[in-house]
This record gives structure tokens, C-alpha cells and sequence, in this order.
């Protein structure tokens, strides 16, 4: 099907029917659509493949240097968290061991974040001196092993834009804006009864309305900062980044169907229609009314086209079921806006992991292709999820990696505009929502250990043997792992 973007009633009509045409195939759970064999060398040739991290799940060293706390230390210490970051992965210390596995492993690049309260201890005013030596040391470790630096949130353009190839303003500007304003379950953990969780300040009827509209003028103006002083210069690339699942309708009726677009238009179109089209969708300003702020001509120019590239961090698919019953309540939060109630059907799934769902990968790049334009995308998130104490043979990471990564084959394949793919995450990092208990990482960090030692995983060597260019095949690349995980572990640590 092809479809020419725009914002039209008409588009509306046919994506609906393509969400609900590609949520058939979905719905077997195993990706149906997914390459059942490939290798590296059926991507175009400058696809991307990499790894990330963040800051405060990595880091460690919280106050050496000069660091402050951030909201992250804030609510990590409080009872609302499990652990906190104080130590985390120690990468502030051992940042040279860990670049030189990113080495060993064929990463290309490797995505990573500032903590302002390490580079800005005061939020505003002087650098501080160790905290942009810190940086500067990681950079310039990683340049002299030629791993790219990819996708820094946040901006320092002046002192890294020469060794920085890709930036985003905002990781997962949907999540910031309904967990840390509607919801209230991530920092700074602002909501209002009854909409969010323990709340004890906020208004989550209009703040998160006013969050999301400032941090799109923010982004705007960092994007209009980098283009007209450095982009030039140092020939790099800016953009925003969202959390995005993919959503099926529950069933083939016409509410759930409009349900399931009009879920779509307020988890992604409320950040990516402005920044596409110059304004928010219909259904988001009809359904918000005066609570939504307005663009002005000069804003809507600004913020229209501010992008280089979109990066997207998916793990799951839901099914949505309509719910415009919420919209008889006077007293409303965007969930109840959105009018649609997503489903979690988890219920034959291992305790503590995501469904496997590779399908949904290309769900979600054939719809930005087809109702934004085929936009330049990068995956910038993507992994499993286990229990941190669950052995090394993450077979379950191998088999979700596999499906979903083939699964991007597929969408590339079909036209979709996507450039690169980066697995969550490198190391198994302090969560904010888990602490140590759960993990996504390639490598074990032994947390009980002072030394907090890493160990590849199963899904290290698999993803090692295809950044590597070997064939990759779902059972297959499990056993070859099994088979080869004792000898790559002695051959990768045998260096260090």
C-alpha cells in the first residue's frame, strides 16, 4: 500500500487500515514477517549497528568531582526506588576496560549520555573542569578505537562537536512527559490524584500538555543552535528521540481500529506531527481543548522539520481496546484524552521477560514511513529483559535480538528509511524501577563483586558473531553460542 504523507482524513482512513492488516500478521508472537536467516551484509552498507548506556545506570562515582545530584540521585534514594546510582557500573573509573570490550564485541558505535549535574554541577554558570575531562577521556578513548560516537543526549556541541557525529536533545520525550507529569512513576514525579501513582504534587490534566510543549520549543531551539553554528563545522547530525510500541487493535471493529490510531497519535503523533507537519493532530487538540497550548506562526516554522533523523526505542507490542467513555469526565489526564486502554498480554511470557514480537518492529518503521514521509530512523534502543541472577545463557536475549533484528531487515527491505540499530544495553546497569534485579546487558556485571567485574553473555558472542558478519539463524545462533561461549570468553579477556 502506498500512501502519500500527509495529515489528511483521507491518510487517516488508510493507515488505519494498514495498522489493523499488519496486526493480523502480528498476531502469531513470533514474527512472522521476520528473515529467518541472515547476516550483517544484507544491510545497506552504512547501516549502523552499536550498544548504549546512560549516565546515571552506568557511571557511578555520584559525588567525585564536582558532581551534584540530579532528580535521578533524588528519587533513587528515596523510597519510590530499588537502589540507587551511586556506584552503579563504575564506568567513571572504568571506561577503558569497557571501550576496549565494546572493541572486542564489532561494535560501530556507541550511544551514551551526560550527566548535566557532572558537566553543569550548578545547572547553569562555569563547566567544571573534571567533569568535562571525564568526557573528553571516553570520547577520545573511543575515537582512538574507532568506535563512532553516536546519539550523546543532551547538547555540548562546542566542547565534543568534533568528535561527536550524532546528537539527541531529549531520550524518550513521551516517557518524560507522562511518567514524570501524568503518571508520576519516573522523575521528578509530578502527577495528581486519581490519575497518578503516591502523588504529592503536580496537575496531571495540563502540566504534562505544558511539559511536552516546552520541551518541543527547547528542542527546536537546540536544533536551530547546532544547525546554525556547528552543523557546518563539524558535519553532524541532531534529533529527537521517543519511546514507541506498537499498537494493534483488540479486535476488527471500527471503535478499536479508530481507538488504536488515536492511541498512536498521542503516544507519537503529540511529538512528531509538529515536528513533520508544524502542529499537533487533530484528535490530540480536539480532545485536550485549552489545555494544550498553541504554536505561533514564528513556533510552528521553528519547530517544523528540526531533524536530522528520528530515533526510536522499541521493545513491545500491545493490543488497544476503545475506551471513549473517559471523555464524558469533565476532570481529565492524557490517558483519559486518548480515550483507548492498551492491553499487556503477558500471560504465557517468563517471569521477568518481554514477549518475543519481532513483527512489531516493522509495524512501527511502516508506519513512520508511511504517515510521516519515510523519515531518516535510527533504532536507538532494543534488548530483552532477564532476571540479573539468571545464568549466562541468555537464550531468550539471543532469540528476542535475532527476531527483531531481522525484523528491521524486513523493513529496510520494504523501503523503510532506517539507519542503524543499537541493542539495550551493553553492560547489565542499575535500573531505576529494578535496581539490580533485572537487567537488559550483553555482559554480566557482577554487583557483589568490589571489582564489579563483567562477563559476556550467550547473546555477547551471538551479537559479536553477527557485527562480525556471520550467518545468523534463530537455533543456530543459539547453539553456536553455547558451543563457542567458553572460547571467545577466554579470547576477549585474555587481552585485559
Amino acid at each position: 500500500m502506498m500512501v502519500l504523507f500527509t495529515d489528511s482524513p483521507r491518510t487517516l482512513v488508510l493507515l488505519v487500515a494498514m495498522l489493523f492488516l499488519l496486526s493480523l500478521l502480528a498476531e502469531n508472537g513470533h514474527g512472522v514477517l521476520t528473515t529467518p536467516t541472515y547476516s550483517r551484509n544484507d544491510f545497506p552498507p552504512h547501516f549502523v549497528f552499536g550498544s548504549g548506556t546512560s549516565a546515571y545506570q552506568v557511571e557511578g562515582a555520584a559525588a567525585e568531582d564536582g558532581r551534584t545530584p540530579s532528580i535521578w540521585d533524588t528519587v533513587a534514594h528515596s523510597k519510590k526506588s530499588m537502589g540507587n546510582g551511586d556506584i552503579a557500573c563504575d564506568e567513571y573509573h572504568k571506561y577503558k576496560d569497557d571501550v576496549r570490550l565494546m572493541v572486542d564485541t564489532g561494535l560501530d558505535a556507541y550511544r551514551f549520555s551526560i550527566s548535566w549535574s557532572r558537566l553543569i554541577p550548578n545547572g547553569r554558570g562555569p563547566v567544571n573542569p573534571k567533569g568535562l575531562q571525564y568526557y573528553n577521556n571516553l570520547i577520545n578513548e573511543l575515537v582512538r578505537h574507532g568506535t563512532i560516537l553516536w546519539h550523546m543526549q543532551m547538547c555540548a556541541f562546542r566542547e565534543f562537536g568534533d568528535r561527536v557525529s550524532h546528537w539527541t536533545t531529549v531520550n524518550e520525550v513521551n516517557v518524560l512527559v507522562l511518567g514524570g507529569y501524568d503518571l508520576g512513576f519516573s522523575p521528578p514525579m509530578r502527577c495528581s490524584s486519581p490519575f497518578g501513582f503516591d502523588c504529592t504534587s503536580g496537575n496531571s490534566t495540563s502540566e504534562p500538555y505544558t511539559v511536552a510543549h516546552n520541551c518541543l520549543l527547547a528542542h527546536a531551539s537546540a536544533v536551530r543552535l547546532y544547525k546554525t553554528k556547528y552543523q557546518a563545522k563539524h558535519h553532524g547530525f541532531i534529533g529527537l528521540n521517543l519511546f514507541s510500541y506498537w499498537l494493534i487493535p483488540l479486535t476488527n471493529t471500527t471503535e478499536d481500529i479508530t481507538a488504536t490510531q488515536r492511541a498512536n497519535d498521542f503516544y507519537v503523533g503529540w511529538f512528531i506531527n509538529p515536528l513533520v507537519f508544524g502542529d499537533y493532530p487533530d484528535v490530540v487538540k480536539r480532545n485536550a481543548g485549552s489545555r494544550l497550548p498553541s504554536f505561533t506562526r514564528y513556533e510552528s516554522r521553528q519547530v517544523k522539520s528540526s531533524y536530522d533523523f528520528i530515533g526510536l526505542n522499541h521493545y513491545n507490542t500491545l493490543h488497544v481496546k476503545d475506551n471513549t467513555d473517559s471523555l464524558n469526565s469533565d476532570r481529565r489526564d492524557v490517558i483519559a484524552d486518548m480515550a483507548a486502554t492498551l492491553i499487556f498480554n503477558w500471560d504465557e511470557v517468563p517471569a521477568g521477560e518481554f514477549p518475543i514480537t519481532p513483527s512489531g518492529m516493522q509495524g512501527v518503521l511502516e508506519y513512520f514511513k508511511q504517515k510521516y514521509g519515510n523519515p531518516p530512523m535510527f533504532i536507538h534502543e532494543n534488548g530483552q529483559r532477564t532476571f540479573h541472577n539468571t545464568s549466562l545463557n541468555d537464550t531468550s536475549r539471543i532469540k528476542y535480538l535475532n527476531g527483531y533484528i531481522g525484523s528491521t531487515l524486513d523493513a529496510v527491505r520494504n523501503g523503510s528509511n532506517t539507519r542503524g540499530f543499537f541493542h539495550w544495553s551493553f553492560l547489565d546497569l542499575y535500573e531505576l524501577f529494578g535496581g539490580n534485579k533485572s537487567s537488559y546487558g550483553l555482559y554480566f556485571v557482577d554487583f557483589k563483586d568490589p571489582d564489579l567485574k563483567r562477563y559476556p553473555k550467550l547473546s555477547a558472542y551471538w551479537y559479536s558473531k553477527f557485527l562480525k558478519g556471520g550467518n545468523i539463524s534463530n537455533n543456530q545462533g543459539v547453539t553456536e553460542a553455547k558451543t563457542n561461549i567458553h572460547t571467545w570468553f577466554e579470547a576477549s579477556h585474555s587481552s585485559q
